[in-house]
């Protein structure tokens, strides 16, 4: 499913973020537990905002949360303790009421190992209703698309 969604469309940006699996994060067999990949798509989506010039503390402090509406995982190979991967985040389009994300995690050898979506949901904090992003997260992203 999530190869065919990325696999015709060019990503308007991209970004990647480094991380090396910690051990707490492992299960018995070794491999990097199944739910911490959603840990490292959030880690890398929050630094992404954070490189566009925003931050999730400021969206909340603006009145606008961002809950997960769906995600889906597809694991290829697993990652193994104190193994550096890099998280590549893409997005395909701007953001309407929904921002829709799409990750790769890859090994220091490049062998992709998992692949991802998630699809968050701007809302008002306070009617608990869907609503636009702020200009202020929508311009962070049309700024960063043009630097990278």
């Amino acid at each position: 499913m999530i190869q065919s969604l990325m696999s015709n469309l060019t990503p308007i940006l991209t970004f990647d973020y480094p991380i090396r699996s910690r051990y707490a994060e492992t299960d018995q067999m070794g491999y990097v537990y199944h739910g911490r990949y959603l840990e490292y798509f959030e880690t890398t989506r929050t630094e992404f905002i954070r490189k566009a010039g925003v931050t999730y503390k400021s969206l909340e402090d603006s009145g606008v949360m961002m809950p997960v509406m769906n995600a889906h995982l597809e694991f290829i190979r697993p990652v193994f303790y104190d193994e550096m991967v890099n998280v590549r985040l893409k997005i395909f389009e701007l953001p309407t009421v929904r921002l829709k994300t799409h990750y790769e995690i890859t090994g220091a050898d490049g062998t992709l190992r998992v692949k991802g979506a998630v699809t968050l949901c701007f809302m008002d904090s306070k009617t608990r209703r869907p609503c636009r992003p702020p200009e202020v997260f929508t311009n962070g992203i049309k700024s960063f698309i043009g630097h990278g």
